[in-house]
């Protein structure tokens, strides 16, 4: 795997002014090569660039021990786990990602590091469509992530109906594609309404990747 360039320190800037200019993001995968020799899981980590491909973000899932082992081991895609969204410049932590066991109606809660509820990615009952309600704080949806099923790799992020940003996996490479699970994603949030949704967008991210793309090739 590449290292990351280092990047210089900078001051904290909030959530909210995070997210609020975003318009594109690109999230990919980090496998370490212990992974991809013997096909072991281990922790997801994820790298994330702005659209001059610069790296600003690291999303970590954490825990350790045996029964963290356990975890990855036996439940695979439908493990709980809490990942954190770190600033790269800064070191500073964003936001948490709490994932709680579920066979079915996967749910990701999105919180501040100090606990507080910025809202919820959960899927919608249905037979055969792939369809998440995105939630904000309160518990009112104001979203929904709607997965065509003749573009499997694709997920749209609708706000009334009206389609205003996607998130699409991407081809990763030959090498990657045939060898590991590593995958990238283009997430289009640039006509968003507000910098809340589009972090809960970026957040649904890593919840479509654990539910639908984790161990596919396998």
């Amino acid at each position: 795997m590449e290292p990351m360039t280092a990047l210089a320190p900078r001051s904290p800037v909030s959530l909210a002014q995070r997210f609020a200019t975003v318009r594109r993001l690109s999230v990919r995968q980090r496998k370490k090569w212990l992974e991809i020799l013997f096909s072991f899981e281990m922790k997801n980590a994820y790298d994330v660039y702005d659209e001059e491909q610069r790296p600003v973000l690291r999303v970590q899932e954490q825990g350790s021990g045996f029964w963290s082992l356990m975890k990855r081991l036996f439940l695979g895609p439908v493990r709980p786990f809490m990942a954190t969204v770190s600033d790269l410049g800064t070191q500073e932590t964003l936001l948490e990602l709490h994932r709680r066991f579920r066979w079915i109606f996967h749910r990701l809660e999105v919180r501040t590091p100090d606990g507080q509820p910025l809202g919820v990615i959960e899927k919608r009952w249905s037979w055969f469509r792939r369809i998440y309600d995105i939630q904000d704080g309160s518990g009112q949806v104001v979203a929904e992530l709607f997965g065509p099923i003749l573009r499997p790799w694709t997920f749209e992020i609708r706000v009334g109906g009206q389609t205003l940003g996607h998130i699409r996996k991407k081809w990763s490479g030959l090498a990657k594609e045939l060898f590991t699970d590593a995958d990238n994603f283009a997430v289009e949030l640039g006509e968003l309404p507000d910098a809340t949704l589009k972090t809960l967008a970026f957040a649904a991210t890593v919840l479509v990747d654990v539910v639908h793309f984790e161990r596919a090739k396998g």
